[in-house]
């Protein structure tokens, strides 16, 4: 084990002994744990600012950019992927570097993706800033946690966890808003300035306070061949659900990416099986209550990052609100987070954690039935209040989940089995945008041609709509020529806009019907939870 006293060029200045996190607290003191913990706060509340804030700026990327949804998505879809796959380089990466580099790296190369995406030129750009900084983001959130557990005592951990979990959840609920405080009186490029301040005072609070470590004599192994088939199964699935509908789903380029990213994804589970460096322990799913508390996971991370994308779009391109309106509208939902996680989790001591999660999940199924009923007339504050009933659900089902996921885990186990709980839930997220746009854009074409079809001379109403159009055109001085096209171009975005929302309501629908059909592994954590304690000793020994 290295010495508190070693000299290295580990610490912030050529000659200073290596400043692991014995040194660090003996030269600070007490207050050393506190310092560690809001330079990491610091750090991680600039990327999840960053994952939140971009949501409401899609209507104004799509007119600056002239992209449909299929394209536009991928500014918080190719975040949450590649953030799911930065975490799993995490531990190879701090290993190699220490954690004071590792961090000030991530927080560089995410600075870097923030500049590149505000002075995008084109989409393309854009997609490659959020990738940069998506893995910037994975590396950066799990040394964070890991140096915070470390440096407080055993029984002071779980209050120190509360306290940046508060953190976590405290930006998303701020993020939209400021994003459309920044398009109301900037533009859309200054959403991707906001977390700049934030990563700065992060990397100069981390080069005096985060511990490091000297640099790995030797590069330890990494399961590479894992990580590569998890990046082609992850973009192979995801580009072909995202280009799917603009593609055509039987087109071969779309059936070879599907096929692709299938058959890698089956490749990496085999191969985790069999390697003994594995990146995710896959057996621990013969845990049936964790198996459980995994798939219920990955809903969550697809309800929670699917419609915080999908309820921004809604409402400013269906609704007409202003950005900023749309990030006023979320915020009391993501403030009422902040205070139920804490009595959550109280509850969650007091009942079954799988009572918990049933009867979150059918709160935020019941917020989405409700959002059908959603139109161009509907208030801002009723709106509100959908949106706060399918975060209450959310609230309830987070720190039950997290909870039942370890508690069914031998100790040996508990480790890996937070960092597979934690990349479902990110894999859950980077899918659940992606599922949900796809499905709006499969929903929204069947429902224009439906439409369209109805729209001919011999519908009355049509007619009339029509003749009225045109008497109004002549009116306004058009000239006669112009008249009728103008008239059909009017039917025609009418027709697409009462296509788009009758999508948007299938949508909310199918959400509502997913969160419904997790019920059936709440069903069976439940029952696993019910079992006498031999019969869960002998499950979880398998």
């Amino acid at each position: 084990m290295t010495s508190v006293n070693e000299p290295l060029s580990g610490g912030p200045f050529p000659g200073a002994p290596v400043q692991n996190a014995a040194f660090l607290a003996a030269h600070y003191g007490p207050a050393y744990r506190w310092l560690v913990t809001i330079t990491g706060m610091v750090g991680v509340v600039s990327m999840v600012l960053a994952m939140t804030t971009v949501n409401v700026a899609v209507p104004d990327v799509m007119g600056a950019f002239g992209i449909g949804q299929d394209k536009a998505q991928w500014m918080s879809s190719a975040y949450m992927a590649t953030m799911t796959a930065g975490m799993l380089l995490n531990a190879w990466v701090s290993g190699v570097l220490g954690e004071r580099r590792t961090f000030i790296g991530a927080l560089f190369f995410f600075s870097l993706g923030a500049v590149l995406g505000g002075m995008a030129p084109n989409e393309d750009m854009l997609i490659f800033a959020r990738i940069l900084q998506g893995f910037s983001a994975g590396i950066a959130q799990p040394l964070v946690m890991a140096t915070i557990f470390t440096v407080f005592p055993a029984e002071r951990r779980g209050s120190a966890m509360g306290i940046f979990g508060l953190g976590v959840v405290f930006a998303p609920a701020i993020g939209p808003t400021l994003g459309g405080l920044m398009i109301e009186y900037f533009s859309w490029r200054y959403v991707f300035y906001i977390s700049l301040p934030f990563c700065g005072i992060a990397a100069i609070m981390g080069a005096f306070f985060m511990p490091t470590r000297p640099l790995a004599r030797e590069i330890p192994p990494f399961d590479w061949l894992g990580f590569a088939l998890l990046c082609v199964g992850l973009w192979g699935l995801m580009t072909g659900i995202a280009d799917g509908q603009r593609e055509g789903w039987s087109s071969d380029v779309i059936v070879l990416r599907l096929v692709l990213g299938a058959s890698a994804a089956v490749g990496f589970v085999l191969w985790e099986l069999y390697t003994p460096r594995a990146l995710l322990d896959m057996r621990i799913f013969a845990n049936l209550e964790f198996a459980s508390a995994a798939v219920i996971a990955f809903i969550f991370g697809a309800g929670m990052m699917g419609s915080t994308y999908v309820i921004p779009v809604f409402v400013q391109t269906m609704i007409g609100f202003t950005p900023l309106l749309a990030g006023l509208m979320m915020m009391p939902a993501g403030l009422m987070l902040a205070f139920i996680f804490p009595l959550a989790g109280r509850l969650s001591d007091a009942m079954p954690a799988s009572f918990m999660i049933i009867g979150g999940l059918i709160l935020f199924a019941a917020g989405f039935a409700l959002m059908v009923t959603a139109d161009a007339d509907t208030t801002f504050w009723t709106l509100v209040g959908m949106v706060m009933v399918s975060r209450l659900g959310l609230g309830f089902i987070n720190p039950s989940l997290n909870a039942t996921a370890l508690k069914a885990l031998p100790a040996d186990k508990v480790r890996q089995g937070a960092g597979v709980a934690n990349f479902m839930r990110q894999l859950g997220g980077a899918f659940g945008i992606n599922l949900i746009v796809a499905f709006f854009e499969v929903r929204t074409r069947f429902h224009a041609d439906a439409l369209t079809a109805t729209q001919d001379w011999g519908n009355r109403t049509t007619e009339r709509l029509l003749t009225q159009m045109e008497h109004l055109m002549q009116r306004s001085g058009l000239p006669f020529q112009q008249q009728k096209a103008a008239a059909l171009d009017f039917l025609a975005t009418m027709v697409n806009t009462q296509a788009q929302m009758m999508a948007f309501s299938d949508t909310f629908i199918v959400i509502a019907i997913v969160a419904l059909l997790a019920l059936i592994p709440a069903a069976l954590l439940s029952r696993s939870q019910q079992q006498s304690p031999v019969a869960r000793l002998v499950l979880r020994r398998r």
